[in-house]
């Protein structure tokens, strides 16, 4: 199985564990990225507002370089922010003539062009519907048995595009989680969202949204994101959200949580990397306290529960 990769800017910079994570879990599952060659910003959400035409030139030029290096590979986008714009590519350029036309002409400067044949996919579509939980499953070393998960998806694999997924209740996590022995706690907020850009322009809106989500999550172990933007709005403001009593949540990329029950390492997981992942929480995870808490609940001898 192999993908023509896409990393993004996010995860060579601000997300780097994200990109060190899922390379190291696919590697462990078998599957072969290949970094699409010379790739550039996809304009993220910041291009769409200064230039039409740059919104869709930008991520249509890394497709038309797989197309063209990688030919009959799937690019594989982990950040979601990435994904939706290359995958809207696909979505609005073909089938406007006018549209393809311009954005052809763009692409011609650099002797591109992009015929719309790449398909573009998501992690957790790759893990559902490529690798699947039975593959996953096999790649478990330490298993995380009583972790409570919640599965924050965010907005951007689920809408507008509904590809792989329901947006009103999205589901794809929870058979990668249930492969890897945690538990999906159960939660409405999954495909809330966290405020994204807001948090510049209208941040008390935003903080709003944020506290929402890590309250509903409060029961949780641990939330598990894939996408950046998601994943850092939950992060930073949990200090300044507690001052409004907001409990405090580790929150973690899915591909981080896989690197766990692998077996991986701190070179694996790049857990340290996270900001609400501090030296104690990453003991808890050391220690499997959520797998100590099941069985005293339970009635059973703490002391027999292995760390």
């Amino acid at each position: 199985m192999k993908y023509a990769y896409y990393p993004g800017c996010s995860l060579l910079e601000s997300a780097q564990e994200f990109d060190v994570s899922v390379r190291a879990v696919m590697n462990a599952l078998g599957v072969e990225l290949e970094e699409i060659p010379d790739w550039t910003c996809c304009g993220a959400s910041a291009a769409e507002p200064v230039s039409r035409l740059m919104n869709y030139a930008l991520p249509a030029r890394n497709l038309a370089i797989a197309e063209e290096k990688l030919s009959g590979l799937d690019v594989l986008a982990p950040c979601s922010a990435c994904y939706l714009n290359l995958l809207k590519v696909n979505r609005e350029v073909f089938g406007n003539r006018e549209l393809h036309d311009e954005v052809n002409k763009v692409l011609g400067v650099s002797g591109l062009a992009y015929t719309g044949s790449v398909r573009v996919r998501h992690l957790c579509d790759v893990l559902l519907n490529d690798i699947g939980p039975d593959n996953i499953a096999a790649a478990v070393v330490d298993g995380l048995e009583g972790m409570r998960v919640a599965p924050y998806y965010g907005c951007q694999i689920l809408r507008p595009y509904s590809v792989f997924d329901d947006p009103r209740k999205p589901k794809s996590m929870e058979p990668v989680l249930k492969a890897l022995g945690a538990e999906v706690f159960e939660w409405d907020s999954g495909n809330r969202c966290c405020g994204a850009s807001l948090m510049m322009g209208h941040r008390d809106v935003a903080l709003h949204s944020v506290g929402s989500i890590l309250s509903a999550a409060a029961e949780a172990d641990v939330i598990v994101t894939v996408c950046p933007l998601c994943q850092m709005n939950l992060e930073a403001y949990q200090d300044q959200l507690a001052g409004a009593g907001v409990k405090h949540v580790p929150v973690i990329y899915l591909s981080q949580l896989m690197g766990m029950a692998f077996g991986f390492g701190e070179e694996g997981t790049q857990l340290n990397k996270n900001l609400t992942v501090t030296a104690g929480v990453r003991k808890d995870f050391a220690d499997k306290v959520w797998a100590q808490e099941t069985v005293s609940e339970h009635g059973g001898d703490v002391t027999d529960v292995e760390p």
